[in-house]
């Protein structure tokens, strides 16, 4: 068995992060998103891994090289646009071959991995098999209707009026079946191979499609407020460890990782939360759920519920909190304007000015 992972696409949700670099590689608790996705596919016995790169592919090559450190054996295949799900199956069809497969959308984050999955997939051994589950607004989604008996019935992209709340996540397993269903369809209103029409093929040529749904955590990190709310997710599991250093003047509480080559000095650290190598925390506080990458400077700043890329600094600043800041960033105050009040009053005027 193979997987095809999706690193492709702009990212505009993300922006201006993306706007230098890959939506796939912001990190999470100080790990690039793409990279537990590649871990849990390693984790479900799979190695054989073809990767979907565009106009980040260089900085994707980097961070990933041959896919040795992450127990895997990578390929790259470039998609010059994003014309779709089922294009990238479309050109990956030389290294798919007769191989069943599981894509990956490589900005999808799910709690537990896909070992369970996987391994249901190769005793049932339906032509495909999807994930679901029940959101909020499905609008916003690829929508699933099941039958009586659970058996998909029928896909839609982001429907304006929607037949369930049950949403495709980013993880599908494929026979290859489906190489002829991508062959079969046009392209939608976006202009892009949709893969919801090519499992919508299979369903109306009377193919075996299933579904599972799940109950645990997903999130698509396509944008901050999910990005931030991953971050607090991974960290909720972090494992404390200091191999940094920390100066007798600063408080560590809870469940806080101090990478090696890091330095705290007179701050205060909750719990959960990560810094990096090469970054040094000084007479500030960082809450928790924050991530500081490496090489930060964090000077008389407090820090909460926060991801800080590498190489930023803040200093001097009161309070950051919900935010994403990128890398070689530097935070600092504003400065004091004198506060004067410059008024253009008619005759017999009455003005009150607080003072």
């Amino acid at each position: 068995m193979k997987a095809l992972v999706l690193s492709g696409g702009s990212g505009t949700r993300l922006r201006p992060i993306t706007h230098t670099s890959a939506k796939q590689l912001v990190p999470v608790a100080n790990k690039p998103v793409l990279f537990y996705g590649l871990e849990a596919i390693a984790d479900a016995g799979i190695t054989d891994v073809g990767i979907i790169v565009g106009d980040t592919a260089e900085e994707i090559r980097e961070a990933v090289g041959d896919g040795s450190k992450l127990g895997i054996d990578v390929t790259y295949i470039t998609q010059d646009k994003p014309l779709g799900l089922a294009h990238a199956v479309l050109i990956a069809s030389e290294f798919l071959g007769d191989d069943d497969f599981v894509m990956y959308l490589g900005d999808n984050f799910i709690v537990g991995g896909i070992t369970g999955l996987v391994e249901e997939f190769r005793t049932e051994h339906p032509d495909a098999q999807i994930l679901l589950t029940k959101v909020p607004n499905p609008t916003s989604f690829g929508v699933a209707e099941l039958d009586g008996n659970g058996r998909v019935k029928g896909l839609e992209e982001k429907p304006k009026e929607p037949k369930s709340d049950l949403a495709l996540v980013g993880v599908y397993l494929f026979t290859p079946a489906i190489h002829e269903a991508v062959r079969s369809i046009e392209p939608s209103w976006r202009g892009e191979l949709e893969i919801t029409h090519a499992i919508q093929w299979l369903i109306d040529q009377r193919r075996d499609v299933r579904s599972t749904t799940i109950s645990g955590y997903w999130k698509d990190t396509g944008n901050v407020a999910d990005m931030l709310e991953v971050n607090r997710s991974v960290l909720e599991t972090l494992e404390p460890r200091i191999e940094g250093t920390v100066d007798e003047s600063s408080e560590i509480i809870g469940r806080v990782r101090i990478e090696a080559g890091a330095e705290v000095r007179g701050s205060r650290i909750v719990g959960p939360a990560v810094i990096g190598p090469g970054s040094v925390i000084s007479d500030s506080y960082i809450g928790p759920f924050t991530s500081v990458s490496e090489g930060c400077r964090i000077d008389d700043s407090e820090v909460e519920y926060s991801i800080v890329l590498r190489d930023s600094s803040i200093t001097g600043v009161r309070r950051v909190e919900v935010s994403l800041i990128g890398r070689n960033v530097q935070v600092t105050p504003a400065p004091r304007n004198p506060a004067a009040h410059r008024l253009v009053l008619g005759d017999h005027s009455k003005v009150q000015i607080s003072s």
